[in-house]
């Protein structure tokens, strides 16, 4: 196992229990134009680019009305208004960035959101004291699985990602990880534990307080 020189951090479901608010918001967005997305339907898509989501909606289910933007825009404005009102950080996250910014650790947030979503998690669980950057995949042509978001963040950290140790909630997530190269902490969330995607993962933990720093220096 290579020694850990930097720490990869995904955002949804891993740092702050946004799943559920995700899935409220495309509830309250697509219902009323008789789009009949389920809870089960949106953990399918977790962990995967909004805009890609509401393109496969679009593509399974149709609708009359706002175009795939508008909706993209309409979840979007939904969910960061509710993980601004209810959203708390998970068990484990700032004694985890507290330990790995005492060993000196740079750290980053590697998400599928948007960045002004980044951007509100970040500051609503005042996490900028600990994190070097942020990354969006919005800004790459693939969403996760694709390694894409993990391997740009790592290039913006100047370390390889063989040295990067990532933590993830989604079974896209930690395939992208892994693609990437990466060593990988799956901390599932709505998720199932025994989806074969987290027996790809390094480690599997049960919350971040499980998280035990000596193992990765």
């Amino acid at each position: 196992m290579t020694r850990i020189a930097a720490a990869i951090f995904d955002m949804d479901g891993l740092l702050i229990d946004s799943e559920p608010l995700w899935q409220d918001a495309e509830l309250t967005c697509f219902l009323p134009l008789g789009v009949p997305v389920t809870r089960e339907l949106c953990k399918e898509t977790a962990g995967r680019r909004i805009d890609e989501v509401v393109r496969l909606w679009q593509e399974r289910f149709g609708w009359d009305g706002p175009d795939a933007d508008e909706m993209v825009r309409r979840v979007l404005d939904e969910v960061t208004r509710l993980i601004v009102e209810r959203s708390e950080a998970l068990p484990g996250v700032h004694d985890t960035m507290r330990a790995l910014q005492d060993q000196g650790i740079p750290m980053a947030i590697a998400s599928s959101s948007p960045p002004a979503l980044i951007e509100a998690v970040v500051a609503k669980l005042d996490l900028a004291p600990y994190l070097q950057l942020t990354h969006s995949g919005i800004h790459e042509q693939y969403g996760k699985p694709d390694p894409a978001v993990f391997l740009t963040t790592a290039r913006k950290l100047e370390v390889a990602p063989e040295r990067c140790l990532v933590f993830e909630d989604a079974p896209a997530g930690v395939t992208a990880a892994v693609r990437a190269g990466m060593q990988v902490v799956a901390v599932p969330s709505v998720f199932d534990p025994k989806d074969p995607a987290f027996a790809q993962a390094d480690q599997v933990l049960g919350s971040l307080r499980e998280f035990e720093l000596a193992r990765w220096l």
